[in-house]
């Protein structure tokens, strides 16, 4: 259980691996996530889900080594194991047949957990059209995977490398007057805080839902800590239990930026530390 079957690196520092955990596969829905601990002195970190296998019994997981716990994962190999990895948490995405189209909008690592939403909303019967966007067609990841759960894919690179040269909003802003917005039944967009910002700045003159995945600091998952409080519509909510899912117009950004700033120099400080044991634990090795 919680074994690791599969690995690919699939971007500059970016990670794809497959766990074991045939619970969790059975009853993950799209918008799920999932709580795991490497070890026993190991942090609890939160991580959307790409995808999942009922028949294999596996969870996908693709995340960017950034902190020193996703680098100790993204060092871990085929046939190590988790100590804990705990799901699904959190409310899933509302799927239900639309009379409009669905457009699902992910940036950077962002697209990981679209993945999951776009499969299930063309599942449902929609037309669904995605965008994807990076700053430079060697950083877009999980290209295939959105052309399969989408009947248009659509590309922005900042640096013009690959498809529109441009942001993932421009090709936003394009569709939307393309379908007309009241044929427009949902805007789903996920990635970097800013990215999610301007999307939804740019579906809001149009009147068109939009949600958005939030991603503030986690330590319980489970509602008691209450480390990942947001406001959405001037009340307070828990992205744990109550999202990770908002109305992205009355998300407030400002306070969930600062929050995310909250541990950087603990984080930065972490990494330090890390990489201090990796030279030392190298240097021993090869004595």
């Amino acid at each position: 259980m919680n074994e690791i079957v599969s690995k690919q690196i699939i971007g500059p520092a970016v990670y794809r691996i497959e766990i074991s955990a045939p619970r969790i596969a059975k009853r993950h829905q799209a918008g799920n996530f999932i709580m795991l601990r490497i070890d026993e002195t190991g942090e609890r970190i939160p991580l959307t889900v790409a995808d999942t296998d009922q028949e294999k019994g596996t969870v996908t997981l693709v995340f960017q080594a950034v902190g020193k716990t996703s680098e100790q994962l993204g060092a871990m190999e085929v046939g190590e194991s988790l100590l804990d990895f705990v799901g699904p948490l959190g409310k899933p995405t509302h799927i239900e047949k639309m009379a409009g189209v669905a457009i699902c909008v992910g940036g950077g690592i962002g697209v990981a957990p679209v993945h999951p939403i776009a499969k299930a909303l063309k599942q449902a019967g929609n037309r669904v059209i995605s965008i994807m966007g990076a700053r430079a067609k060697e950083l877009l990841i999980m290209e295939e995977d959105m052309k399969r759960s989408s009947d248009e894919l659509l590309i922005a690179t900042d640096d013009g490398s690959y498809g529109h040269h441009g942001f993932v909003t421009d090709v936003l802003d394009k569709v939307i007057q393309r379908e007309g917005a009241e044929n427009v039944g949902l805007v789903v967009a996920i990635g970097p805080v800013p990215m999610m910002r301007a999307c939804c700045k740019t579906t809001e003159p149009y009147g068109v839902e939009t949600v958005v995945s939030l991603n503030p600091i986690m330590v319980d998952a489970t509602g008691m800590c209450g480390a990942c409080r947001v406001t959405v519509g001037g009340e307070t909510k828990f992205a744990c239990v109550d999202g990770p899912e908002f109305n992205g117009h009355e998300v407030d950004f400002d306070e969930l930026t600062k929050r995310l700033r909250m541990y950087l120099e603990d984080e930065r400080a972490a990494m330090e530390r890390y990489n201090h044991e990796m030279k030392d634990h190298k240097r021993c090795y090869e004595s």
